[in-house]
């Protein structure tokens, strides 16, 4: 599921874009070349259709990856928009696929007491992951998730599920004078209901598994937050497989992600971190919310200070590239205590004084924060040939999700953190 910005380009500012060359191959000063440019194609998609479509199937190669989670000995990585792919993680220096759910529209997933729950497209469904290599589906609340909006055709049955891209190159010829043609681009990000949280709080009775910073799905007690663009979904899931769907807050537009903390949710936008209190789990209240300049935003949290990474080149418009380091002591009134330089920080993970953090094609960086004020000074080690989207800290395990696959390493000594595992991913066609 993507949620997907239109932008028209004025026709004086894409020949000024042409001429400079960011949009052509190549540029003569009659500005006669060629242009190059995403086209994006509308794939509708009906309701009868989504609804059959979950299946169980072989172990397949990673080729998109997205948000990862951890519940037991098992693991969960979302192949964007397709499915999830099942690994036996008994071993974390020889992971083991083991299969792979076809769920159209899948980005998200969290899990409780053996039950797994999935956004697909516009529903939810709730698998029975008791026997892994075996999964069942034995839900689907349908219609509650926000898509792009529109709806085909007056019955309500088809829907705009996504829109697939294309690379088009073809001559221009122009004075510059006059300008490029008038012109549709579109920026796609993540699905709206995006990446469980690092840090999810278990429940009475309960097994609840644990997911990256990056999460817009997240378990708390006996409820299942999503967030939207614009909203906080709750559902009550103490039934299990049959999960209610409850209060939705409306929230400003840009959200990112969910933290939950303690009897607090910590909730990411594209201009801020937003604090509600969580001590009714049906009913969260805002507390305060704390603004940074415009940028892609996931929070983790420790103690009394949030950690928030910053980064440009994303369909957030940001320009910063930093780690903010936030007092949440007085959850009404954050400050900002520090902020770090970094290269283009995307997910985090904290495990005591240990901390974790993706630098996107940077690689992965881990600092000792037992001085947080300190953190830059105290770089324990730089990777820098991966590519770095998010973690999960799992007690000696760290395990981090990049474009170029999942890697497992081994964090009991931090300063030499070892990779003991790496699933590649298979790009289409190889």
């Amino acid at each position: 599921m993507q949620l997907t910005t239109l932008r028209i380009l004025p026709k004086k500012l894409l020949a000024l874009i042409a001429c400079c060359g960011l949009l052509l191959s190549s540029c003569t000063d009659e500005c006669e070349s060629t242009i190059t440019y995403v086209e994006y194609t509308p794939v509708m998609m009906t309701k009868t259709e989504l609804r059959s479509s979950v299946k169980v199937e072989p172990v397949r190669a990673l080729q998109n990856p997205g948000k990862i989670y951890a519940f037991g000995h098992y693991l969960f990585v979302n192949e964007m928009q397709e499915g999830i792919h099942i690994i036996d993680n008994t071993n974390p220096a020889t992971p083991k696929p083991v299969g792979f759910v076809a769920i159209p529209g899948n980005v998200d997933m969290a899990v409780k007491d053996n039950l797994l729950y999935a956004d697909s497209y516009i529903d939810m469904v709730v698998l029975n992951i008791s026997q892994p290599n075996a999964v069942t589906l034995v839900n689907r609340v349908e219609d509650v998730f926000d898509l792009y909006g529109y709806q085909l055709n007056s019955n309500n049955e088809t829907f705009l599920a996504r829109y697939d891209e294309k690379v088009v190159t073809k001559p221009y010829s122009s004075d510059c004078s006059t300008g490029a043609p008038g012109g549709i681009f579109f920026e796609t990000r993540g699905n709206v209901f995006n990446t469980a949280s690092s840090s999810e709080s278990g429940s009475p009775g309960g097994s609840v598994g644990k997911g990256g910073s990056m999460a817009r799905f997240t378990i708390t007690g006996n409820h299942l937050y999503t967030v939207g663009q614009a909203s906080l979904q709750l559902f009550d899931i103490s039934s299990g497989a049959n999960p209610q769907k409850g209060q939705k807050i409306s929230l400003p537009w840009g959200i990112e992600t969910i933290f939950p903390y303690q009897n607090m949710l910590f909730i990411g936008s594209n201009n801020g971190m937003h604090i509600y209190d969580n001590s009714n789990p049906a009913s969260p209240q805002h507390l305060s919310t704390y603004a940074h300049v415009s940028a892609c935003d996931p929070v983790v949290v420790d103690g009394d200070l949030a950690y928030v990474t910053l980064r440009s080149g994303t369909a957030c418009q940001g320009f910063s590239n930093q780690l903010e380091l936030i007092n949440i002591s007085n959850p009404r009134s954050p400050q900002l205590v520090k902020t770090f330089p970094m290269q283009n920080p995307h997910g985090l993970g904290i495990d005591q004084s240990t901390l974790f953090l993706c630098e996107g094609q940077f690689g992965l960086k881990v600092f000792d924060i037992k001085n947080p004020l300190k953190l830059n000074e105290n770089l324990l080690k730089h990777y820098k040939n991966q590519d770095a989207f998010d973690v999960i800290p799992l007690g000696n395990t760290l395990m981090m999700i990049g474009k170029d696959g999942l890697y497992q390493y081994d964090y009991r000594d931090p300063a030499n953190i070892t990779l003991m595992s790496k699933i590649p991913v298979v790009p289409a066609g190889a």
